[in-house]
């Protein structure tokens, strides 16, 4: 074993970036022996390989990100994709809607993720959406019978050479889900309705 002395507490945390320390050693072993990745193993990636983040809000980044995201999109794809400020409304319940980053007609659409770099790294090399936007990927659909293809992209300046990739997700894909969590949704906004009623009375 060797011991390292700092001079001040921030060669300290300096050291720290991209190893693992008691704290850490949680966040990257799987108790349960199946050898899941948890979220600890692509922070040390993200540690290594992203420029450092500028303490800039998540939102704030988020807004001014998805602007870049979407030139990017249209740069490497040939679409052209209008970001307007919209939401699209089902025809089924004016309750159930969803808000869309970009919209190639009426038959494709553009969701932007400006994740932090761990997670922005875990879905450049498991190739996969993050589980927490399962809804996200099916809202588009649920809402818009026409739509046929929602691009999911990732963009994160921080991380070089794999700063900017997506997804193509397809109706085709999706069409048990689509069904399932759009009678569910359904469901659950005619028991808000009838809740709302009893308790307000008109």
């Amino acid at each position: 074993m060797k011991i390292k002395k700092f001079a001040d507490n921030e060669s300290w945390l300096s050291y720290r970036v991209g190893k693992v320390g008691g704290t850490r050693l949680g966040e990257i072993i799987d108790k349960t022996g199946k050898g899941k990745l948890k979220k600890g193993f692509w922070e040390l990636i993200a540690e290594r390989v992203a420029t450092m983040p500028t303490g800039e809000n998540v939102m704030d980044r988020g807004h001014r990100l998805e602007e870049e995201a979407i030139k990017r999109f249209e740069k490497e794809t040939g679409k052209k994709v209008d970001s307007s400020l919209i939401v699209c409304i089902s025809d089924e319940d004016e309750n159930v809607y969803y808000s869309p980053d970009g919209v190639i007609g009426k038959t494709e659409s553009v969701e932007v993720k400006c994740l932090n770099s761990a997670s922005h790294i875990e879905a450049l090399i498991t190739g996969k959406i993050p589980n927490e936007y399962e809804f996200q990927k099916l809202q588009p659909f649920i809402v818009n019978p026409k739509l046929n293809t929602l691009y999911f992209c990732f963009y994160d300046p921080r991380i070089p050479n794999k700063d900017f990739f997506f997804y193509p997700v397809k109706r085709k894909d999706l069409l048990e889900d689509i069904k399932t969590y759009k009678a569910e949704q359904l469901r659950i906004i005619k028991e808000v309705e009838k809740i709302t009623l009893d308790i307000v009375g008109f």
